[in-house]
């Protein structure tokens, strides 16, 4: 059981409120947990509904993962962090985080499941974010639901911090100078024709991504960039609206003879470990073919 005294401050609180907003429970756990009468105040049973009163004793009870959620498949992972807590992968290109439509098999959730049960852990697949397909770099996965929901919180509240690192075609110069504070705040949409693409579009979701230029040549220039919304193809289609669109990027930009995909890595994850309050930066180093992208840069 885990157990919490009500405080003063939250007297009056609806039941499932307090479970989600001071106990940090997930919507899909607070569901099995009112479903399966395993929520007391008190010591007795108790419905979302019922109003908290400073002094009572809210315990749920702490199902153990009973399935990966995932197939287990033996495969590489490169693990760039790991406590009891959560696990930080460096995601490779060409592979999905998590299966999706017709991909059942092959991706990272697949691989790090097998990488579970080698080591005799029963642990549910819980990815924080995602990557696209050809996107490399740091992943992170919470090993419990309620680390999970304490994350999510986290990263909703901008306490999980994520930076990108690309290389893009195009001249800089003129991307600062339409952007001079180095912040591109354009709404982003599903494209009416293509479903699988997004653009910038009146009446699209909002979306801020910042770019700072870390090297500038010729013919690329390598820009770290951070998001302040998640949006499908954020960077990416951003960057191409902009004029600078990240080089490979045959979606949203042309093929490129110095890579076969879009050249960008998630370089960095910094975030507070929820058992700890103890911050961790991990960092995930540039695949073999983007650094070879840079060092052209840095010859130019």
């Amino acid at each position: 059981m885990k157990k919490y005294i009500v405080a003063a401050r939250y007297d009056g609180m609806e039941l499932e409120q307090y479970l989600k907003e001071v106990m940090s429970v997930s919507a899909r756990q607070r569901q099995k947990l009112f479903f399966s009468r395993g929520v007391y105040v008190n010591g007795s049973s108790a419905h979302t509904k019922r109003l908290l009163k400073a002094g009572d004793m809210v315990a749920i009870r702490q199902f153990k993962d009973t399935g990966y959620g995932v197939v287990p498949e033996e495969g590489a992972v490169e693990v760039l962090y790991e406590d009891n807590e959560v696990i930080v992968l460096n995601k490779p290109a060409g592979m999905l985080v998590h299966p999706a439509g017709q991909t059942g098999s092959g991706t990272l959730a697949n691989y790090l499941a097998h990488y579970f049960k080698v080591k005799g852990q029963m642990v549910t697949i819980r990815p924080l974010h995602r990557l696209d397909r050809d996107t490399t770099g740091c992943v992170l996965f919470a090993k419990s639901s309620e680390v999970q929901a304490k994350l999510e919180a986290s990263l909703a509240a901008g306490r999980l911090h994520r930076k990108y690192e690309a290389v893009v075609s195009g001249d800089v110069a003129l991307l600062q100078a339409k952007f001079p504070e180095g912040t591109i705040n354009l709404p982003i949409g599903r494209n009416p024709l293509q479903p699988n693409r997004r653009q910038v579009m009146a009446g699209g979701k909002e979306a801020v991504t910042h770019f700072q230029v870390l090297k500038q040549g010729r013919e690329h220039s390598l820009l770290q960039l951070t998001l302040e919304t998640g949006r499908t193809h954020q960077i990416r289609v951003h960057l191409a609206h902009a004029g600078c669109p990240v080089a490979g990027d045959r979606m949203y930009g042309s093929r490129s003879r110095a890579i076969r995909r879009q050249a960008l890595h998630g370089a960095e994850l910094d975030f507070w470990q929820p058992a700890t309050g103890r911050r961790i930066v991990v960092k995930a180093p540039y695949p073999e073919d983007m650094q070879e992208l840079i060092n052209i840069i840095d010859a130019e």
